[in-house]
């Protein structure tokens, strides 16, 4: 885990109004932008860029700046559209962030090359105007609430590089860890819920040691736009390694449940994701969702050729595998641990994942797992507090009951969901994401509440 090295706060720059397809761009009256260098190394660095819109909304924006060095370079860039002429640099919107509203935030981040020095940027436009960190041009207040970097207090900070050992997940002393966390919604319909804001409440009130990224292929997702949902995937990794939590990446199949109709799509994503943050210890891959309505075998034979493309770029990151029936370990299509204890994955590293909704499963299901984790290492990267359609009523002893199991056993879990999605598993009230809150008693939903009060009880990681 590398920290952050901030070196921008409040800036004010050099850019002009570009014109945007469509309608042009309106003008911002007053912006901020936090440039932070993430990463660097010989001759190349990655940076942060976190703009925000202190002026009238705007719909359509192009940020730009000069590098007073010259020598500066945008190689790769995320969350925007990247352009470069002489020691100017632009980053236009893309469709999802467009609309920046009065006080907005969005975070953009690219890879970059350098010769000689590389000083930082010190002037940013927003549609032509200044960003001075206020409205008018006046001095900027300092900032009071700066992102936090992954020290060593963090999840990621204690454990560093996670490893599997045995039917354990494991931290970088070779010691039994649970991480608990949460999951998002689909990122192509909730994309409002995850932004500064949100992030810092979740690694700092909620002190979640995960943030698990649920990028649906199918459904409006990954497949319509692989290059932009594979942007934003890697700028969510990123804002969960600056505030020290693990992420989890799921390429989240649901339909068909084949997961071999998606599998050459899965080796583009992983092939990219995996290069792309191979040097990160926060990174964990899921390669299946919620395999459904297939064998054993047939996911089998899948797993065993996505884990090789992510191995060939981070040989070390842990990876999990679905199980049969929506990741029940087969229980739900009538089946059991069996047939994954007698035909394990041809591979290391890696664990299996397990499911359920407590209103929907229970002593059943829990038998299944408690059996299984004698003999398999287990990951629940999902799971609910209601039903398995994501409603009614919260079942609070089937879901208390749950945790004390995992708890007992050491399995790390991720929630469904983080979001403020008009369900009953939704952690937050309808219109949440409108605002800047994700903590307060006011805006948690009965799950939100039981599984805030859950995660945020004090860690326990052995060291040493």
């Amino acid at each position: 885990m590398k920290r952050l090295l901030a070196i921008g706060a409040s800036c004010a720059t050099v850019l002009g109004l570009t014109t945007l397809a469509g309608p042009q761009a309106a003008a911002a009256t007053g912006c901020r932008v936090d440039y932070t260098i993430t990463n660097q190394w010989s001759g190349g660095f990655q940076a942060g860029v976190k703009v925000t819109n202190l002026g009238d909304p705007v719909s359509g924006w192009v940020l730009k700046w000069t590098w007073p060095d010259g020598g500066q370079k945008v190689v790769q860039g995320w969350n925007a559209t990247w352009s470069q002429s002489g020691s100017t640099a632009s980053a236009t919107n893309v469709d999802w962030n467009r609309t920046l509203a009065t006080g907005g935030t969005t975070d953009l981040g690219f890879t970059g090359s350098f010769t000689g020095a590389n000083p930082k940027p010190t002037a940013f436009t927003l549609n032509g105007v200044a960003c001075t960190g206020s409205i008018g041009g006046e001095e900027p207040p300092p900032d009071p609430d700066p992102d936090p970097g992954p020290g060593t207090g963090t999840p990621v900070g204690i454990n560093g590089q996670l490893k599997v050992c045995g039917v354990n997940l494991c931290n970088q002393y070779n010691r039994p860890i649970q991480l608990r966390g949460m999951s998002t919604h689909g990122i192509q319909w909730f994309g409002k819920c995850y932004n500064n804001a949100s992030l810092d409440a979740l690694a700092q009130d909620w002190k979640s040691d995960l943030f698990r990224i649920a990028m649906y292929v199918q459904e409006s997702g990954y497949e319509t736009d692989p290059a932009g949902f594979t942007s934003r995937v890697n700028s969510y990794v990123d804002m969960a390694e600056a505030r020290g939590m693990y992420a989890m990446i799921d390429f989240h199949t649901l339909t068909p449940g084949d997961p071999n109709y998606n599998l050459d799509r899965a080796k583009t994503f992983f092939a990219s994701v995996a290069a792309r943050n191979a040097a990160k210890k926060n990174v964990i891959y899921e390669i299946a969702n919620e395999p459904n309505g297939v064998s054993w075998t047939a996911i089998k034979n899948y797993a065993e050729q996505v884990i090789p493309v992510i191995r060939a770029a981070d040989p070390d990151a842990v990876i999990i595998v679905g199980t049969r029936g929506w990741s029940s370990l087969g229980v739900s299509d009538g089946s059991n641990e069996t047939e994954v204890v007698d035909n394990p994955v041809n591979a290391t590293n890696i664990m299996y994942a397990f499911h359920f909704y407590a209103a929907s499963h229970k002593d059943n299901y829990r038998a299944t797992l408690s059996r299984a984790a004698t003999k398999l290492p287990l990951f629940v990267t999902e799971f609910g507090t209601v039903s398995a359609t994501g409603g009614g009523a919260m079942d609070r002893a089937s879901s208390v009951a749950w945790l004390d199991l995992l708890d007992q056993l050491k399995i790390s879990y991720a929630n469904w969901t983080y979001s403020d999605a008009n369900e009953s598993s939704a952690a937050f009230k309808p219109g949440t994401c409108n605002g800047s809150d994700y903590s307060s008693s006011g805006v948690l939903t009965e799950s939100g509440a039981l599984l805030k009060s859950r995660i945020s009880t004090p860690d326990t990681f052995p060291v040493g």
